[in-house]
């Protein structure tokens, strides 16, 4: 494993580079948080896995074929594949789930939802289902002294851009582009920025939200006799046997 670089109280910051940084488990799922710096970097197939790329340019290799990441992207990827090249990034691995095959990026300098004390998020890559791990940016401007706050899970990512610091209940962690941290569950933080504004790559193990098997758009807004399906019985939708 990396070595840590700075932090206590359930924070934790680390430098970018080769390795793995953290090992976890929430509910019934494992992860890992690992830094990578050049190539390649192996993806195991016994796991979906979320990254983002913070430098440089790689080329990502997986069943569905080989596809040129640069700065700013982020992916999720279902089973074993290969990162190559000269970029650096953090990859986040939730073992025993396989998610969807997703590219995106490069992220925006501010996101699309409100956040708490004037910050902005854009939720990158969605639960595919209600529950499911997320990866989101948060950008928080300059001049900015976060309410203190906890999350009921842990938090894990990538200062992409800027500089601030973390406080804690007894030190301040300072924070700039390329850092790794990870955040335990319930660890009370805040985020703060001065001249700088502050973007922020964070996975989330889990979700509130996202669709469910008998409530998403498709189902929802399928009207049949002036009723949504999501609203019939499982024997008016002809679903032999079970539910979805």
């Amino acid at each position: 494993m990396a070595n840590v670089s700075l932090g206590s109280e359930g924070f934790r910051k680390y430098a970018v580079g080769g390795g793995v940084v953290m090992q976890t488990t929430h509910e019934q799922s494992r992860f890992e948080v690992a830094a990578w710096t050049g190539g390649p970097q192996q993806l195991t197939a016994d796991a979906t896995h979320f990254g983002y790329v913070q430098e440089g340019t790689c080329d990502l290799e997986g069943n569905a074929g080989r596809f040129p990441l640069r700065q700013g992207m982020y992916f999720s990827l279902p089973g074993s594949g290969t990162l190559r090249g000269a970029g650096s990034g953090v990859v986040i691995s939730e073992h025993g789930v396989r998610g969807l095959f997703q590219l995106g990026g490069p992220v925006e300098k501010q996101g699309r939802l409100h956040y708490i004390d004037g910050c902005s998020d854009t939720l990158l890559l969605s639960p595919v289902v209600r529950g499911d791990a997320c990866l989101n940016l948060l950008v928080i401007p300059p001049h900015t002294h976060q309410t203190a706050h906890t999350h009921p899970s842990f938090r894990a990512g990538i200062i992409a851009a800027g500089a601030g610091l973390c406080r804690l209940s007894s030190q301040d962690v300072p924070l700039e582009a390329g850092d790794l941290f990870v955040i335990e569950p319930d660890t009370l933080h805040s985020f703060h920025t001065e001249a700088s504004s502050l973007t922020v790559i964070a996975f989330h193990p889990d979700s509130d939200f996202g669709p469910h098997r008998d409530d998403h758009p498709m189902v929802n807004r399928t009207i049949v006799d002036g009723v949504a399906a999501s609203q019939l019985s499982l024997a008016q939708r002809r679903i032999g046997g079970h539910a979805l």
